[in-house]
Order: structure tokens, then C-alpha cells, then sequence
């Protein structure tokens, strides 16, 4: 591969806005890639791919340059040199690559890779608290498996097309799928492509969501003509996989405290065809209040540390602090004891995050239910989806059911 001076710097420009100035690697990187339009898909997926990799190892390339934050351009080449020499590429005769160390570089990557916290590359409180509640052998599997490249999944929508249609007009456009066995309504990329440009993806025959995430709705066991409630809606992913499962009949009540992401389903739900949706922004309690006694259903999407989708947002790793964590633990037990609320005697609900930390999920579900609230659920069944094992995102799920 031979090293083109613009797409290097543009690489370079990110990093710089990541690691300095905090921004998120996603948005940094959809930036980058409309910085040139004559840039074809071979440059822009260097640009991302290579970004995303700098910020998914950046402990271990950090310690083999031996830079410290915060890094100073000199110090992202040295970085980016680093990258390039352990993945065989020649560095060009470059004044940011004079006196690369090559062998010296090879030579420390053997020597930190059999230390598991540089070898992964994670911070050394996540790496002490991921032993401590998965033990050594199931952290240092799972570790290796959120490293990974993730890949990427579309949900069928079958309130537009079924998923034979969908694989049948992809293929017609280059763009090979395959189903995933155990996940009913997902194709997997073969290889990685735009999506969001074609006609199918406009008119809503698909979404792009993580067969893991596909589960949840799944787990929550709706059926047409139920009042649903997403209670941590977001952008709406879940709540418009709800939708097509309860065949547009019914009603997906999305909740969310923030306006603007809610907007977001709105425009996606039109895209989808998906017309029993209907948005709530959680203002203040009345809204919860409400609704007390009320669903057939409710899905607690929990707001967690996001450890088990590491693959797609590397950059958690350097953003996720251990005070953040204690907080989040006790939002998460608020929410559980305010939302339970809203399932009516009969009901179910299903608690779920994408984290694979016990104390985020089992133990909340445990502490839930021994509390007066908890009491009147029982405790039906979990899943709890490792990335080593499945090959996707990890998840946690839990659904439990409210006595009559």
C-alpha cells in the first residue's frame, strides 16, 4: 500500500480532534469524509478504517512511540508510524517519518503484547474492574472479541419488503448479504459498503442495527394490537423493530428526555412506513405518571457504559471514566423503579443494555426486585450475549413479568 500525503493528514487532523479535543470519533470521521469530493470510496474507507484502528489501539501505539497526552502533531506522526510499520506498510521518505525506529517499534509490540492491558489497549481501571466482575479468562476473551472490527448488519423491514426482496435487489447492486442463523429479520454485509445511499435503504426497507440489538424487541414478546412503551427511546432503533413486530397495529408509545433524538424516529418512522409509533418527550414526571398501569409492555433500554458495543465505538474506551459508572448504576436503578410503573398487572418487561458488566445488569435486576416496587414482578428469564461467543455486539436482557 503506498501512502497518499492528503488522506494522511486528514487522518492526522481527526485524531487531533478526538484525542485533544474530545469530540466523538464517529462525527469527527463523517466530517473527514466530505472534506474532498474527489476522494473515491478506496480513500474515504482509508481515512475511517485507519482513524478508527489509531483510536482503537491508541494505549498500546502510544507506548511503543513513547508519547504522552496530550499529543502534539510530531507526536500523532510518530503514532501514525507506529500503525504503519506493524501493518507492513513503507513509510515514504517524509520529514514526520525520519528516524522511525522500525525494528525497535516491532520489537515492543512483542514485548507489550503479552501484557493484556496494552495488548487490548483499554485503560487500567477498565481492565481491573472487567477481571474483577467477568474473572480473568471470560474478560480477556471478551476483551480480544470488542476489538474486533464490528460488522455490519441490516434489520429488515417487514412492513416494506421480506428479507428474500431485499437480498434479491442488494445483490442486483454488488452488495452481497447473508442471513444470520437465530435472528430472523438480519442480513449481514459480506463486505463493507455504504448502505445509506441506496434507493432501498431511502424507502425504508432497511435499517442498519447489530444482530444483538435486533434480540431485544424480540425478547419483549409483543403482538399486534398491544400498548407498547420504550421508555429509553432514543433515535428509535428498537422502537421501530417493535413496530413491524406488532405489524403497525397497536401502539409504540417512544420516550425519551431528549427532544431531538426523538425527532430523529420521527423522520425515521415516516422513512419506514412505521405509522403506530408515537413519541413522548419526558419533560418532567407527569409523563410517567401518566401512564402507570397502563402497558402491555415495556422496554427499559437502559443508559449504560456501552462496554459490550466497544467494536464500533472505540473511542468509549478513552472517553468512559469509573465516576461515570457509579452514576449511571444509580440512574439505572431509578429508572427501574420509576418505569416499572407504567406495566399494568399482567404485563411484561424487559430491561436490557449493551453493557456485559454484571453490576449493570444481573445485579440491577436483583436489587430491582428485592425492593417493595420489585416485588410485584417475578423474574422470568435472561440473556446475556457475549461478543467472543456471538460474534456481534455484547448485550444484556432480562424480562420479567407483573403479577396479576
Amino acid at each position: 500500500m503506498r501512502l497518499h500525503r492528503n488522506l494522511c493528514f486528514a487522518v492526522i487532523d481527526g485524531l487531533t480532534l478526538i484525542f485533544n479535543e474530545g469530540n466523538y470519533a464517529d462525527k469527527v470521521i463523517q466530517q473527514l469524509l466530505k472534506r474532498d469530493k474527489r476522494w473515491g470510496s478506496r480513500d474515504r474507507g482509508f481515512v475511517a478504517e485507519t482513524t478508527y484502528e489509531i483510536v482503537r489501539w491508541k494505549r498500546l501505539y502510544a507506548e511503543i512511540a513513547e508519547v504522552k497526552e496530550p499529543f502534539d502533531r510530531d507526536n500523532l506522526w510518530r503514532i501514525f508510524a507506529v500503525w504503519a510499520t506493524l501493518k507492513g506498510i513503507k513509510l515514504p521518505d517524509w520529514k514526520y517519518f525520519e528516524h522511525t525506529p522500525t525494528r525497535r517499534i516491532k520489537g515492543r509490540f512483542d514485548e507489550l503484547s503479552q501484557i493484556r492491558k496494552y495488548r487490548e489497549a483499554v485503560p487500567d481501571w477498565m481492565d481491573e474492574l472487567g477481571e474483577k466482575e467477568l474473572g480473568e479468562e471470560l474478560w480477556t476473551k471478551e476483551l480480544a472479541a470488542l476489538n474486533e472490527q464490528a460488522d455490519v448488519i441490516l434489520r429488515v423491514n417487514t412492513l416494506q419488503t421480506t428479507k428474500e426482496k431485499l437480498y434479491a435487489t442488494l445483490f442486483d447492486q454488488n452488495l452481497d448479504t447473508e442471513p444470520i442463523k437465530g435472528y430472523p429479520s438480519a442480513l449481514k454485509l459480506k463486505e463493507r459498503a455504504n448502505v445509506f445511499q441506496t434507493e432501498e435503504f431511502k424507502n425504508g426497507h432497511f435499517e442498519v442495527q447489530d444482530a444483538s440489538s435486533q434480540l431485544v424487541a424480540e425478547f419483549l414478546q409483543v403482538e399486534p394490537g398491544m400498548r407498547v412503551v420504550d421508555a429509553c427511546a432514543g433515535a428509535g432503533g428498537k422502537a421501530l423493530h417493535l413496530a413491524t413486530l406488532m405489524e403497525n397495529k397497536g401502539q409504540v408509545l417512544a420516550l425519551d428526555i431528549y427532544g431531538n433524538k426523538l425527532n430523529e424516529l420521527k423522520r425515521r418512522a415516516k422513512r419506514n412506513g412505521a405509522f403506530n409509533i408515537e413519541t413522548r418527550t419526558i419533560e418532567s414526571t407527569k409523563v410517567i405518571k401518566k401512564l402507570y398501569d397502563k402497558a402491555d409492555r415495556v422496554l427499559i433500554d437502559a443508559p449504560c457504559s456501552g462496554l459490550g458495543v466497544l467494536r464500533r465505538n472505540p473511542d468509549a474506551k478513552w472517553k468512559l471514566e469509573p465516576e461515570f459508572l457509579e452514576k449511571i448504576k444509580k440512574t439505572q436503578q431509578e429508572i427501574l423503579q420509576q418505569y416499572s410503573r407504567m406495566v399494568k398487572p399482567g404485563g411484561k418487561m424487559v430491561y436490557a443494555t449493551c453493557s456485559i458488566l454484571p453490576s449493570e445488569n444481573r445485579e440491577q435486576v436483583d436489587i430491582f426486585l428485592t425492593s417493595e416496587m420489585g416485588k410485584e414482578f417475578t423474574f422470568a428469564r435472561e440473556n446475556i450475549v457475549y461478543a467472543h461467543k456471538s460474534g456481534f455486539d455484547g448485550f444484556y436482557m432480562a424480562l420479567l413479568e407483573k403479577k396479576n
